[in-house]
């Protein structure tokens, strides 16, 4: 199984233990995101469906 390629949102400030989330997209039908805080503590990971990550996201703007 490929592994997700989580990438912290710009909006974060860089500080590397910011409350932000982050977002992997590289696993084809699966948008995963956790939260950055603990990356290295296997910190839960929520998988959603694309066009339901899209709503969401839509829904912030």
């Amino acid at each position: 199984m490929t592994a997700f390629d989580f990438h912290k949102s710009t909006h974060s400030g860089g500080e590397p233990h910011s409350e932000c989330v982050e977002v992997a997209v590289n696993i084809p039908g699966t948008v995963a995101v956790r939260d950055s805080k603990d990356p290295d503590d296997d910190p839960p990971i929520l998988r959603l469906a694309p066009a339901a990550w899209a709503r969401f996201t839509a829904s912030l703007r």
